[in-house]
């Protein structure tokens, strides 16, 4: 699979299938393997696009390029170099701040914006009433018990053991060394204007990271914005319930005028 070299990373990146493009930008606890239910799926009628962001995965960067400020600009690189002018980005947890960042940075290249459980850098009384609670949780449930819903390993502990090895394929010391700097990242509400394509957010009812109540604040923020709830889901709907969510991401993704075909 090919890999790009810029700003002080090495980016791993794949290309499946040909039609309008899609961008599948994966959370904290993954890396482009997350999205083994959803590329054989979309690629039937979709360019999907998918990468490691860097420190994840098979990708890397030097020492102090570890930052959360380079993920948008790392988007268009990887765009760039799979030949994509314009894509429908979506995005998973902590790839909703690259999502949003690039779509702030390059609005006509972002067809729709999918946000799965992440309010991507847009911060409403909500998401920060929620988020103090995080270290506490985070304590209580382990990375696991926060990543996915409550009884999602006894329902499926082959795939909740799947989602653990895809997550400790990642460097030990990404996560302690991004997340503080991802945290510190917030979205000027002036700039939300800016955000006009169409935009779906979704969540599930058992999300630990990020309140029902704080991403309905955020969808009532942008401009074309909606919501959609998982009932009895976690923080990962994509992986727990990908048959829901690839539907759910398609009958939007219909809505949209065609972007352009590549291949």
């Amino acid at each position: 699979m090919p890999s790009i070299e810029t700003d002080g990373a090495t980016l791993h990146y794949e290309c499946h299938g040909a039609g309008p493009a899609i961008a599948l930008v994966h959370g904290s606890g993954g890396s482009a393997l997350s999205w083994w239910q959803q590329v054989p799926h979309f690629a039937r009628r979709h360019r999907v696009v998918s990468f490691d962001h860097r420190g994840f995965g098979r990708s890397r960067c030097a020492e102090g390029a570890l930052d959360p400020n380079y993920f948008a600009a790392d988007l268009g690189a990887v765009l760039d170099a799979a030949g994509v002018e314009r894509a429908a980005l979506v995005c998973q947890s902590m790839g909703g701040w690259t999502g949003v960042g690039f779509a702030l940075a390059q609005p006509a290249r972002c067809a729709a914006l999918v946000l799965a459980g992440t309010p991507g850098g847009i911060a409403t009384p909500a998401i920060e009433s929620h988020s103090a609670g995080l270290p506490q949780r985070m304590a209580a449930r382990g990375f696991l018990g926060m990543a996915l819903a409550p009884d999602f390993p006894q329902r499926d502990p082959r795939r909740a053991f799947l989602y653990e090895q895809i997550a400790a394929l990642n460097p030990p010391t990404t996560l302690p060394t991004l997340l503080p700097k991802l945290g510190a990242m917030r979205v000027a509400p002036e700039r939300l204007a800016a955000l006009a394509m169409p935009a779906l957010l979704l969540v599930g009812t058992e999300d630990a990271f990020f309140s029902i109540e704080g991403l309905r604040e955020v969808a009532a923020l942008l401009p074309r914005a909606r919501l959609h709830v998982f009932p009895g889901v976690g923080h990962s709907v994509y992986f727990e319930e990908p048959d829901a969510f690839n539907g759910m991401v398609d009958a939007f993704l219909k809505e949209i005028p065609k972007w352009g075909a590549t291949s």
